[in-house]
């Protein structure tokens, strides 16, 4: 049941933000009693919490450490993939990470250090290939990678917003043409 739970709150999360997503719709999408959630958790604060973690772990971050494939291509197929998922969602989605950092960091000590884990371990993922590609002179930039892994995940993040306001892919163009045409090279 709680996992239930936490498949549904990710997906409501996602879709509704936090103060859009009520206990009752969480449950109600799961199949489960309202009163069943209070069993598995102590508050919505703390399931948005595992949803974080949950969502972040689909992030497909482990595939950016793949040394087999080149890091330039690990670092534009995962963007891509992203991309895809938003733009296949009719970008009616952003980040949920993204999502709750604006909506939720001042109001929540919980749900703020669970964005900032979150970001932190998607920029440590993202200077994996990025200070591989520095080392084998793919990128000729000196800025340090996980500075360079921050500024991109920051740039994504915008992107994501940009790309929900005009419902095209113009910003995922830029983003893709500015990443890979421009900076890591």
């Amino acid at each position: 049941m709680r996992e239930e739970i936490v498949e549904a709150a990710v997906e409501q999360f996602h879709t509704y933000g936090f103060n859009g997503a009520g206990v009752k719709d969480i449950t109600d999408r799961a199949g489960v009693p309202k009163g069943s959630f209070y069993n598995h958790f102590e508050s919505k604060e703390a399931l948005a919490v595992v949803a974080l973690e949950r969502y972040g772990a689909s992030r497909r971050l482990s595939e950016l450490t793949d040394a087999d494939v080149d890091p330039l291509l690990r670092l534009r197929r995962h963007f891509e993939f992203l991309r895809d998922e938003n733009t296949g969602r009719d970008y009616a989605r952003g980040c949920l990470i993204g999502g709750f950092g604006t909506e939720m960091a001042d109001h929540s000590s919980a749900i703020r250090e669970a964005v900032r884990s979150g970001l932190d371990g998607w920029t440590g993922a993202l200077a994996v290939p990025i200070a591989q590609a520095q080392q084998s002179g793919q990128i000729k930039t000196v800025l340090d990678a996980a500075i360079l892994a921050r500024f991109i995940l920051n740039a994504w993040e915008g992107t994501l917003v940009s790309g929900r306001s005009d419902r095209s892919e113009k910003s995922y163009q830029v983003f893709f043409d500015a990443v890979f045409g421009t900076l890591l090279v």
